[in-house]
């Protein structure tokens, strides 16, 4: 039996922009399909197993150009760092009309492992 390299836990927390608000309401619909396609993009990558997702925009209204209070958060297990890279990197790609959605959100990941207590 081989020992599996530990997989990352990684917390993405993004946050919705200025730019978002600013898009006229027949245009919204484009950047959630966008967000969409992120979120499938993450669950097909190799050796990520995404836990959770959370979203806060019923009780946070507005931008977070600082991005405290986040407006959405996805937790998952990644293989590695590049892995974790690779998923910030899918909002510099993925295309919103003429624009990529990073011109919507942003996004920051947290890296370290599993809480785990001591009996």
């Amino acid at each position: 039996m081989t020992d599996q390299p530990k997989k990352i836990r990684a917390l993405f927390c993004g946050a919705v922009l200025q730019g978002f608000f600013d898009l006229p309401g027949k245009d919204i619909p484009t950047v959630l399909k966008a967000t969409g396609g992120l979120l499938r993009q993450i669950r097909e990558m190799p050796g990520v197993d995404v836990l959770g997702t959370f979203d806060d925009d019923e009780t946070m209204v507005g931008t977070s150009p600082t991005g405290w209070p986040w407006t959405f958060y996805i937790l998952a297990d990644v293989p590695d760092r590049d892995t974790a890279v690779a998923i910030c990197g899918l909002f510099r790609t993925i295309e919103v009309g003429e624009h990529r959605l990073w011109k919507y959100m942003r996004v920051e990941a947290r890296l370290g492992r599993e809480l785990v207590m001591p009996e």
